[in-house]
């Protein structure tokens, strides 16, 4: 795995994700506590908010009613984003698992004398 590979698949997804947790983590404080679920919703905005492929366009609503559906559309991103979010940070465990075995193996490889596969 080349160094270039290991930072976008695992470097920036992991900082991305830990930069958005301190971000909105103050959000989401309520009695001292801190509600996950709406840090996860907060988290996945940013992940999902491009990726929604429907988006429902207030038409002949009052301010109210636009608000509303303009917030059912960032709540839905968010909810999309959340899951891409978690796809991305299993992905980026499995490859980091799959780093660390190939720099495991090419350094038994070594000690032992074989030759290491480009």
């Amino acid at each position: 795995m080349k160094a270039s590979e290991f930072i976008k698949r695992v470097a920036i997804p992991v900082v991305s994700a830990v930069f958005l947790a301190v971000l909105f983590r103050p959000l989401c404080m309520e009695n001292g506590e801190c509600d996950y679920l709406s840090l996860w919703w907060f988290m996945g905005i940013p992940f999902g908010i491009h990726r929604m492929f429907f988006w429902v366009i207030p038409k002949g609503y009052d301010i109210g009613g636009t608000v509303g559906i303009l917030f059912l559309n960032v709540l839905a991103g968010g909810v999309i984003g959340g899951i891409v979010l978690a796809g991305r940070l299993l992905l980026a465990a499995v490859y980091l698992a799959k780093a660390v075995a190939a720099i495991i193996s090419r350094t038994v490889r070594k000690l032992t004398g074989k030759p290491c596969r480009a």
